[in-house]
C-alpha cells in the first residue's frame, strides 16, 4: 500500500512510529475497503502526518494532509466550542431552558430539560435522527413542540444528533447570529483553522475527497436541518492537528476562547468509564481499551443508558475523544492533555469506531506505553 508521510519527529521514533501506523491501518483498510486515509499525530509538540491511498478513486488523486474530509460528529465538539465561547461572554448559562431562546418552546416537553440535557444526549430521549418529515425551520419547530420524553430530564443518555442540534441552534440564538455564520467567520479563523468549512467554497472543492459508501459509490453528505450543529464539518489533517494542538495547550488564543476549551474538557454526566462534556467524551487516563471500545461501541450510540451526573471532575490525568461518520466517511480524534498526545484519523469510507480506537491506541501506546492498564 502507498503511503506518504510527513513528519517533524524525532528520526529514531518517526521510524518505529512508522512501523506501527503501518501495521494498523493496512488491515483495517483491506478488510473494510477503504479507499483513503489521513493519519497526524502530535506529541510534545511534535507532528508527524501519514498518508494512505486516494481522495478520489476514479481520479487517483492521492490522500494528503491538506485533503478535505467529512467529520460527521466530530462537528458537534465545535458546537461545544462554540457554546463554551457563549459561556464566557455571559449570554448562555447551560442551566438555562430552551425557550429563553426560542419563545415557540415555552411549555413544551422539550423546555423542561436544560441546555446541558440537551448538549449531553440526557433530555429525555430524543432519537439519533430527525424524521423525514423534518426538512425545514418550520417542522423542525413543529418536530420539538410535538416531542415528548420516555425519561425524565438527567436520568438517561441517548445519543442523538436532533438533541445537540437544538443545543447548538439555541447557543447562536444567543449569539444572535446564524450558526454557519459564527462558526465560519468567528469561531474558525479566531482558533486558526483556515482550511476548515461548513460549505466548502471553490478555491477548496479539489481538496474535498469523495466518501464511498456501502456499494463503493462516491457520495458526499447531503445538507438537511441543522446538519451543520451536528456532522456537517469538514476538515483536513493538518487543520484538525492543529484542532488538537489547543486542546492539549490553548495559550496562543485570546483568553475567551482558552476558557471555552475549558468549558468543553468539563464532564457532566457519567456512563460507565466515560464521562459526557460539550461535544468531547472523557475518561481517567490511563484507561483501559476495553473501556475505550466501549464507550464508542454501537450499543452506546444506538440504545438508551442510565447516566449519573458527575458532581467531582478528574483530578488527574484525562482521554478526550470523538467518533464521527457519515454515510461516506469516518473520523475519530483523541487526545490527553496531560501527556501533550494526540491523534487525528480521517477516512473516506465509513468503517467500524472499534477498528479506529484499534488504529489510535497501537500509536498512543508507542508514544505512551505507560497510559493503558
Amino acid at each position: 500500500m502507498a503511503v506518504q508521510t510527513s513528519a517533524t519527529l524525532a528520526d529514531t521514533l518517526q521510524n518505529s512510529l512508522q512501523t506501527v501506523v503501518n501495521d494498523a491501518v493496512a488491515p483495517v483498510m483491506a478488510q473494510y475497503q477503504v479507499p483513503g486515509m489521513a493519519i497526524a499525530v502530535i506529541h510534545q509538540q511534535q507532528q508527524a502526518f501519514f498518508n494512505f491511498g486516494v481522495a478520489d478513486i476514479e481520479a487517483q488523486t492521492p490522500v494528503t494532509e491538506s485533503t478535505l474530509f467529512e467529520l460527521g460528529s466530530v462537528s458537534k465538539t465545535f458546537n461545544g466550542l462554540l457554546a463554551g465561547y457563549a459561556i464566557t461572554q455571559d449570554k448562555l448559562a447551560l442551566a438555562d431552558h430552551p425557550s429563553r431562546y426560542r419563545s415557540a418552546l415555552t411549555g413544551t416537553a422539550v423546555d423542561q430539560a436544560t441546555l446541558l440535557h440537551l448538549a449531553s444526549y440526557t433530555a429525555g430521549g430524543f432519537p439519533l435522527q430527525f424524521p423525514e418529515s423534518v426538512h425545514d425551520d418550520a417542522s423542525m419547530q413543529t418536530y420539538f413542540q410535538q416531542w415528548q420524553p420516555t425519561a425524565k430530564p438527567g436520568m438517561v443518555r441517548q445519543y442523538s444528533n436532533p438533541s445537540i442540534a437544538l443545543f447548538g441552534y439555541l447557543v447562536s440564538r444567543a449569539l444572535g447570529q446564524d450558526y454557519q455564520q459564527l462558526i465560519e467567520q468567528q469561531l474558525l479563523p479566531a482558533i486558526g483553522l483556515h482550511h476548515t468549512y461548513i460549505d466548502i467554497p471553490a478555491d477548496a472543492v479539489a481538496d474535498y475527497a469523495w466518501g464511498y459508501n456501502r456499494n463503493m459509490q462516491p457520495v458526499h453528505v447531503t445538507p438537511d436541518v441543522l446538519d451543520a450543529e451536528a456532522y456537517g464539518i469538514k476538515s483536513s489533517a493538518s487543520d484538525m492537528l492543529q484542532y488538537v494542538q489547543l486542546q492539549l495547550d490553548s495559550q496562543s488564543l485570546p483568553p475567551a476562547y482558552q476558557q471555552a476549551i475549558g468549558h468543553t474538557q468539563q464532564g457532566y454526566y457519567q456512563l460507565g468509564a466515560m464521562r459526557q462534556g460539550l461535544g468531547w467524551e472523557q475518561y481517567p487516563y490511563p484507561l483501559s481499551k476495553a473501556n475505550l471500545l466501549a464507550g464508542n461501541s454501537r450499543e452506546v450510540i444506538l440504545q438508551p443508558h442510565a447516566v449519573t451526573p458527575v458532581t467531582e471532575q478528574l483530578t488527574g490525568a484525562a482521554l478526550y475523544n470523538k467518533t464521527g461518520s457519515t454515510a461516506g466517511f469516518g473520523a475519530y480524534v483523541v487526545f490527553v492533555p496531560q501527556r501533550q498526545l494526540g491523534v487525528v484519523i480521517l477516512a473516506n469510507r465509513y468503517y467500524p469506531n472499534e477498528a479506529r480506537v484499534e488504529i489510535a491506541s497501537a500509536i498512543m501506546k508507542i508514544l505512551d506505553p505507560n497510559g493503558w492498564l
